[in-house]
């Protein structure tokens, strides 16, 4: 006994310290931790076949990197001013990690299809495009389905109705009116499965099945095309997967041996949109050595910018972070697919 409170009495200081630093290193907090993360070469994602990409340069797909927050992550944080911390609500909605995840790759596929068929329309090479439902991304507390759906269910039929669009769907059911009971098919897994309940009131005081959706799509192409993006997921990539496969299309000198970043989300019409942390993204270009970085373009409103991350448009919030950390990066402003080929084909000679 006496030897144990010797041993204690010797070593309780060293004792102290290996647990104060476990809980500084490892003690998960309630946020995640934003910053820069990687540019990486398109290249090793994109594989289309008979068509290798072999000229000078690169487009770069740029990322945001998140951790979950522990106190030393989180005074880091503090003092970096790349660096952002923001609550788990915030970053996943409420939703546990396998559902934010499946959502997020769910995203990044549907940036890669709407990147395939904006590239191929182009490049005036065959494509088609195949409607395959409604996707479920959240599921509100006060929907009848919420014990049957599931986040990332595709409805396939309502009341053995298929539509193509969602709005379609939509149209639908809010004319059946609240209470009224719908059989919705869904697939899971692979498998098609079935659910009957009433519709509930929306927000918008329509009847709905009380989820949050978007179009599940499918692009299949004569020239076969593979698109792998690893652990990356979101939508933001889908301007710079659409200019890679465009360029292995054609076969065009795009790049002109310049490494060229950016980031933004595609539509099936090729516009633009806007994305979450650019000016993170910016500063992994720049890391990466880009000299051009294309930035999702809209209208600043009074409006618009009350909502807008750091009260800034992606435009505007690239502009200054550019300015201040990468001054010899040019940041082009772009609305659309075809306005980012003509600025290549005009400007980066």
């Amino acid at each position: 006994m006496k030897t144990v409170q010797r041993l204690w009495k010797r070593y309780w200081g060293l004792v102290l310290i290996v647990v104060v630093l476990l809980v500084f290193f490892l003690l998960p907090l309630p946020y995640y931790i934003e910053g820069p993360g990687s540019a990486d070469n398109l290249k090793s994602f994109v594989t289309v076949k008979h068509h290798p990409d072999k000229r000078r340069g690169k487009f770069m797909l740029t990322s945001v990197a998140e951790a979950p927050a522990t106190p030393a992550l989180w005074l880091y944080a503090q003092l970096n001013p790349h660096y952002d911390v923001v609550s788990a609500e915030d970053m996943t909605g409420g939703q546990d990690d396998a559902t934010y995840n499946r959502v997020q790759k769910f995203y990044m596929r549907s940036a890669i299809n709407e990147a395939i068929a904006t590239a191929y329309s182009a490049a005036h090479r065959s494509y088609r495009t195949t409607y395959q439902g409604i996707y479920v991304l959240d599921i509100q507390s006060s929907s009848k389905f919420k014990h049957q759906l599931k986040v990332g269910d595709t409805i396939t039929k309502v009341d053995g109705h298929h539509f193509n669009t969602a709005s379609a769907y939509q149209r639908y059911i809010s004319k059946q009116g609240v209470g009224h009971r719908v059989t919705i098919s869904y697939r899971r897994n692979g498998k098609t499965k079935q659910a009957t309940a009433p519709l509930v009131k929306l927000s918008t005081h329509r009847a709905g099945i009380g989820i949050t959706l978007t179009d599940n799509v499918k692009v299949t192409t004569k020239i076969p095309v593979k698109v792998d993006p690893g652990q990356i997921g979101g939508p933001s990539a889908g301007l710079m997967f659409s200019l890679q496969i465009y360029q292995q299309l054609t076969n065009q000198n795009l790049r002109h041996g310049q490494k060229i970043a950016g980031t933004g989300t595609i539509d099936q019409n090729g516009q633009v949109g806007e994305i979450g942390g650019i000016d993170k993204k910016v500063i992994a270009a720049k890391r990466a050595g880009a000299t051009i970085f294309f930035a999702p373009y809209v209208k600043p409103t009074k409006a618009l910018l009350a909502v807008e991350e750091q009260g800034k448009t992606n435009y505007q919030l690239a502009k200054a972070t550019a300015k201040k950390y990468a001054p010899n990066m040019k940041v082009v402003p772009v609305t659309s697919f075809k306005q980012a080929v003509h600025y290549l084909q005009t400007h980066s000679k």
